[in-house]
């Protein structure tokens, strides 16, 4: 009998820590996030199960052309979009074109964003922004099908919830998103 309960102790405790630890690293560390909708075709489609990193951001700064999730503007929903302008940088988008201006582009760049969108896609809007020091433009790769920020303005920085790390979810289309645009 003394056997069985010392048994269920170290069961209890196993399930205890075990609970502990997957509370705290998808508290901290990294959450799952189930894709609703279509405005990240055909990068990342509705119903990918993606893991988002919480702690990347803590440590540098969100760079252009990153995936990330942040709770909508109306706060209920979360979104997922690609950052196109950083903080303090001026964003114009005009004739399909979009133009970022920043100190090291004073008088500013086209920008390529032929990693992740097909050819030929144009983002309709017609918009001259500039970003406060804890603001993001965000956009969805499915240009004709995204609310994003030509619709809402810019995303504050608190509302972020992180970088999308990996596609879990179809096995099939398991894949780690790398990033590296540089501009």
């Amino acid at each position: 009998m003394k056997e069985k309960l010392l048994w269920l102790k170290e069961i209890g405790e196993s399930i205890l820590i075990s609970f502990l630890i997957v509370v705290l690293i998808r508290t901290f560390l990294f959450q799952p996030f189930l894709v609703k909708g279509e405005s990240m075709e055909p990068n990342i489609e509705g119903g990918n199960y993606l893991i988002v990193d919480e702690i990347t951001p803590k440590i540098y700064q969100y760079q252009r052309g990153e995936v990330v999730v942040f709770k909508a503007p109306n706060k209920k929903d979360y979104y997922i979009k690609r950052i196109i302008a950083l903080p303090g940088e001026r964003i114009v988008i005009k004739n399909g074109q979009i133009e970022i201006f920043n100190k090291n582009h004073p008088q500013g760049f086209k920008l390529d964003e032929s990693a992740y969108l097909p050819q030929g896609i144009r983002t309709s809007g017609n918009i001259d922004l500039t970003l406060q020091n804890d603001e993001y433009f965000v956009l969805g790769d499915n240009r004709s099908f995204s609310y994003d920020s030509r619709h809402w303005g810019p995303l504050k920085k608190e509302n972020i919830i992180g970088i999308a790390r990996l596609r879990a979810w179809p096995f099939s289309s398991l894949a780690i998103f790398r990033y590296s645009f540089s501009y």
